[in-house]
């Protein structure tokens, strides 16, 4: 395990702040959604991405179905205890305990998560309180 890739995946996701929220967007400075935020990372750290994401609704939260954002991230990424996550971190969330898991966000330091939010743009908050127990899984990007 290296603290390097976590560390890259934290610069790179610092460099999208600000960029504002599109839906299934992942262009830095232009727009991106959560899904969109990690595909470009993936895409600076290794050039192109290892599949397509589909298209997805904007209510696509509000259903039940497939887990496809968590199987993907399987695909992808690395599986850590969410205990164990740290800066550079991928976490994924569910708003229900049946639903899918369908935000995603890098974790940054003191406790903070960057992602795209709704409405405005990819910004560096507070991982909310209640948000923890939603906490679908919890990943690495691999080396």
């Amino acid at each position: 395990m290296s603290d390097d890739i976590d560390r890259r995946v934290l610069l790179a996701a610092r460099g999208w702040l600000g960029t504002s929220y599109r839906h299934q967007g992942s262009m830095k400075g232009v727009g991106c959604d959560c899904l969109g935020l990690v595909r470009g990372i993936w895409r600076e750290l290794y050039g192109s991405e290892p599949e397509a994401p589909g298209a997805y609704a904007t209510t696509w939260s509000l259903r039940a179905g497939p887990d496809r954002l968590l199987s993907a991230a399987t695909r992808h990424l690395a599986p850590i205890p969410v205990a164990e996550a740290r800066a550079g971190n991928v976490l994924l969330f569910r708003w229900r305990a049946s639903a899918p898991a369908t935000h995603c966000a890098v974790f940054d330091e003191d406790g903070r998560i960057i992602h795209a939010y709704e409405g405005a743009a990819v910004v560096s908050t507070a991982l909310p309180r209640s948000w923890r127990g939603r906490i679908a899984g919890a990943f690495r990007f691999p080396e």
